[in-house]
Formats: C-alpha cells, sequence, structure tokens
C-alpha cells in the first residue's frame, strides 16, 4: 500500500459515518518511508502477567502493518480505491500459562493515520480452556459494540456507546505522533483485554492522562488501574515497554499486581509471506520459540 492522495478527507456515508475531529495531519516522508516499505514491524516482549493473584511468565508481541480499510464494510480492503481509509493497524497478543491450561490474547485496532478521527474498528479475542470471548467496535454514527461469551452474565450483546477516546487507540495514536496523544482528565474506554478478564462493563470511564517526555500513563480511579508506557523519543516512537497495575485475583483474594512487558526485539518483515517451515527461524529472532 502506498501513501497516496494527502488531500482526501476520512471517507463516510450516511450509514457508516467516520467524522474528522480535527485537522488531519499529512504524513510525513520520514513516516512514508517507514510505514509503507511493504512490511510489518513485529516487537516482541518478555510478558509478566497478573493473573488470578499471582505473577504469570509469557511473551507479547505487536505487530503494526498499514493497510487500506473499508468503512462500509468495516475491513481490510483487497484493493485500494477512493472509498478506502488509509490506517495504521496494530494486532497485540499475548501468550501466558494459568496452572494446567494457557491464555491467548488478540487485540486489533485499526487507527486512521490522518490521525484526525478515532480508531475505525476494534476488537478482541481471549481464548482459554474453559471457552473463549470475543468483542468487536465499529465506528458508525456511535460506536456499535458486539460482545460475545460463555459467561452467563455476559453472554450476547449488542449496543451503542457515544464516541470517545479508545485506550485501545492510543497505542496506534502513540505511533503516528505521541504529542497528539489526550492529556488531562478525559473520559476512556478501557482496553477490551482488560474489561473481558475483570468483567466490568464496557463504558467510558474518567480517568487522568500525562505526558512526561518518552512516558505516557493513564490513571483511572473508579478502576483502581493504572498504565504506563514508555517509548522511544524519537520517530518511529516504538514502545520500550509497559505496566498495567490493577486488582488481580477476586473476592477476598485480590490485590493490587502490576503486569510488565518489556522489549525483547524488533524486526521488520512481510510476515505472511513468511509461512514455511524454514521462516520458523525468524520467531528465535524474536526470542519468541
Amino acid at each position: 500500500m502506498a501513501c497516496k492522495n494527502d488531500s482526501k478527507e476520512l471517507a463516510y456515508n450516511s450509514e457508516n459515518k467516520v467524522e474528522p475531529l480535527k485537522t488531519k495531519e499529512t504524513p510525513s516522508p520520514e513516516f512514508k518511508a517507514y510505514w509503507y516499505g511493504g512490511e510489518a514491524e513485529i516487537t516482541s516482549y518478555k510478558l509478566e502477567q497478573a493473573r488470578y493473584g499471582e505473577i504469570r511468565e509469557g511473551k507479547a508481541v505487536l505487530v503494526y502493518v498499514t493497510e487500506d480499510f473499508l468503512p462500509e464494510k468495516q475491513v481490510k480492503s483487497d484493493t485500494k480505491n477512493p472509498s478506502t481509509i488509509p490506517v495504521l493497524k496494530l494486532n497485540a497478543t499475548k501468550n501466558f500459562l494459568t496452572g494446567i491450561y494457557p491464555y491467548s490474547i488478540m487485540q486489533s485496532t485499526f487507527y486512521p493515520i490522518y490521525n484526525n478521527a478515532h480508531a475505525v474498528k476494534v476488537s478482541a479475542s481471549v481464548q482459554e480452556w474453559c471457552g473463549h470471548v470475543y468483542t468487536q467496535l465499529n465506528n458508525k454514527e456511535q460506536f456499535e459494540v458486539t460482545s460475545h461469551s460463555y459467561f452467563e452474565s455476559e453472554a450476547d450483546e449488542h449496543f451503542s456507546l457515544e464516541k470517545t477516546i479508545l485506550e485501545n487507540e492510543l497505542w496506534v495514536q502513540l505511533r503516528v505522533n505521541p504529542q497528539s496523544l489526550p492529556t488531562g482528565t478525559i473520559n476512556v474506554i478501557p482496553s477490551f483485554e482488560f474489561t473481558r478478564l475483570r468483567h466490568v462493563p464496557i463504558k467510558a470511564y474518567s480517568a487522568v492522562a500525562v505526558l512526561e517526555g518518552n512516558i505516557y500513563k493513564i490513571e483511572y480511579p473508579e478502576l483502581n488501574r493504572s498504565l504506563t508506557i514508555q517509548f522511544h523519543p524519537n520517530f518511529p516512537y516504538d514502545i520500550l515497554e509497559w505496566e498495567e497495575s490493577f486488582n488481580s485475583g477476586f473476592g477476598n483474594s485480590a490485590k493490587i499486581l502490576t503486569t510488565k512487558a518489556t522489549k525483547l526485539q524488533t524486526i521488520k518483515s512481510a510476515y505472511w509471506q513468511k509461512n514455511g517451515n524454514e521462516d520458523e527461524i525468524l520467531r528465535e529472532t524474536l526470542q519468541l520459540n
């Protein structure tokens, strides 16, 4: 995908509207050279994940790649055409064990590279031996949320939310322009990973956000939770580590623990073409085996 037609506004129609919130930012030559070279950026992390009141060891991976997005179908476009929106997509994965059984988490965020609107789509899935859950948000007239769970209290849900800041989108907005990150007292919909693992309602919560140098921190007083992201101060603003503190466990055994992720390795790769047995060596490079 190539970044062309910089004068193009975000596409929208009467049914699927992606309304610009502010003046669009034109991608710099540096941005185009890095993100439009036909490769994704893949970064691996050592993960210390809080779950059920204990810290679990695992691995996390952040995969960033540019794509053309179809707002009317809310999917990646097979071809570039006048109705598509250029986005920077993040696929964030985590894998860790809780005793005998494994956890696998993936969140996908599609964020306009013009940095003038909310994410056009966010989805998340969690799989473990008890079952799996899936949540999807589509940016239309409102945020349209669909969620499926094996828990009776959550089950199948479909509802709308007023548009506001999405924690999931901040991880991509940071890579586009960290100076544009929201600060002060703001309303934020927490990450879908957190709301599903902690079984809290998907809605906006009051938060306080601070950007100091190359550290971005969000605190949610009502949720007794904080998220701190440390990134490289210079382009491409790669994420070096993050910490998330929250109440882990349930009932009287719950206690504040901190999930930590520390960068291991970064590669640029057209990974979708690296699907042969001989390509498994790249997992060694990423320290994922």
